[in-house]
């Protein structure tokens, strides 16, 4: 099959007066989790999804997104990054559409991105925003506010683009933060660090030296404290049970699964699917996606299991139906607690097996934060153990020294809108 480079995405923008939906079409050899990564770029680039078309014949596939963008999105970039997400032509025949034996990528230097300034409102958020439109991956965060009003801020970064060990990363880097940061008391630094650095950091006591054993920042970080994980086992959410429909069926098709799912919208909606979908190591040979009025979508997905067959056993029609349902009422977890005689907000989502957390998670905590007009006194990211699987847990300490305590609702409602796109 002869195919240009430059074929192998498209964007073309709405040829319809009134339509303001692009047209984003890949066509290229299909591998396991192949939408679960596509749908995890256009989350990444902020881009909402209307309609979706998914086809494979098993070692060729076909995707279209009719997607819906910002005046600042980056198309010729969303086109880079979504072309070296598709496999080369040469894998089509490398191996099989149903192989589990894929090699796995190598894993990117790990970075420092440090800073102190004067602390104001909103300025995570800035800083956060910044290193989202420069494509830096945050890996971890601690910030810390000093009494006089100073902050520390901790960024670990990965580049995507590979390109933080030379100068002129670096400087892009600190001339876009310069202007936000206003009155620097020290200079902007990043560096490469060892990788057990990152666990340093973040999985000791704050008595502890800096220079205590250290374990593979790969690894995920102890488990929480008892009173955490049991809030986040209450929590789920703002939808209930009835908003989610998900009927399986083998008699329409003779060599697949029907998965039929009516739900309501939510940011990262496919992406949630697809991920899960890929988690179970399940096949899509056909899809379509679609949102009708009042923010309701209908997907009809036909798939198989890794090894070409149908999902006949009950068992397992059961517990992927289960575990869809769940990640679409709740695809994060968030909730407001007391940390002695302050205020923590938590903020939770599974990782990918691929070790990827999901996308803009902490740039839209901190644009919630902002919006409801509070200030963050410490910060951190770090991932745990909570129930078999791992999660990328946020930890905020709001400050609430200016007049009296904000109400814990509507912090909850306020993160949960902005995370779930409702606002």
């Amino acid at each position: 099959m002869s195919i240009l480079h430059d074929d192998i995405v498209i964007i073309t923008p709405s040829k319809k007066e009134g339509e303001e939906a692009t047209i984003v079409t890949v066509n290229c050899p299909d591998k396991t989790g192949l939408g679960s990564d596509l749908c995890r770029i256009i989350l990444f680039f902020g881009l909402t999804i209307l309609r979706g078309d998914v086809s494979t014949d098993g070692k060729w596939c076909y995707i279209v997104f009719w997607v819906v963008g910002k005046e600042k999105t980056r198309w010729s970039l969303l086109k880079k990054r979504l072309i070296a997400a598709c496999p080369s032509f040469s894998s089509a025949y490398a191996f099989s559409f149903y192989s589990t034996h894929l090699p796995s990528p190598k894993p990117p230097d790990l970075f420092l991105l440090k800073f102190c300034c004067k602390d104001r409102k909103g300025l995570l958020h800035d800083v956060t925003e910044v290193l989202c439109e420069l494509e830096l991956t945050i890996q971890k965060v601690k910030v810390s506010t000093t009494p006089d009003g100073r902050v520390l801020d901790l960024f670990f970064i990965t580049d995507p683009r590979e390109l933080l060990h030379t100068e002129k990363r670096r400087d892009d880097i600190v001339n876009k933060l310069t202007p936000i940061l206003e009155n620097v008391f020290n200079t902007i630094d990043i560096e490469l660090v060892d990788p057990s650095i990152f666990e340093k950091v973040f999985n000791t006591n704050d008595t502890e030296p800096v220079d205590s054993e250290t374990t593979d920042f790969s690894q995920a970080s102890p488990p929480l404290p008892n009173v955490i994980t049991y809030v986040f086992d209450l929590q789920s959410g703002t939808s209930t049970s009835d908003s989610v429909s998900i009927v399986m069926d083998n008699k329409l098709s003779p060599a697949h699964t029907l998965v039929q799912i009516m739900c309501h919208d939510h940011k990262g909606l496919l992406y949630d699917i697809m991920r899960t979908l890929k988690e179970y190591n399940i096949q899509i040979s056909y899809g379509r996606f679609s949102k009708k009025s009042r923010g309701k979508c209908e997907i009809d997905l036909f798939i198989r299991q890794v090894d070409g067959k149908k999902i006949v056993d009950p068992s397992k029609q059961e517990s992927l139906s289960s575990r869809l349902k769940i990640e679409l009422l709740c695809p994060l977890k968030v909730a407001v607690v007391s940390r002695g005689p302050d205020t923590e907000l938590l903020v939770s989502n599974p990782v990918e097996l691929s070790g990827r957390g999901r996308p803009l998670v902490f740039h839209d905590i901190t644009l919630a934060l902002k919006m409801l007009g509070l200030c963050i006194f410490a910060a951190e990211v770090g991932r745990h153990v909570i129930g078999e699987r791992e999660w990328e847990v946020y930890r905020i300490l709001l400050d609430e020294v200016e007049g009296l305590p904000f109400p814990r609702n509507k912090i909850e409602k306020g993160v949960w809108e902005i995370l779930m796109g409702w606002q």
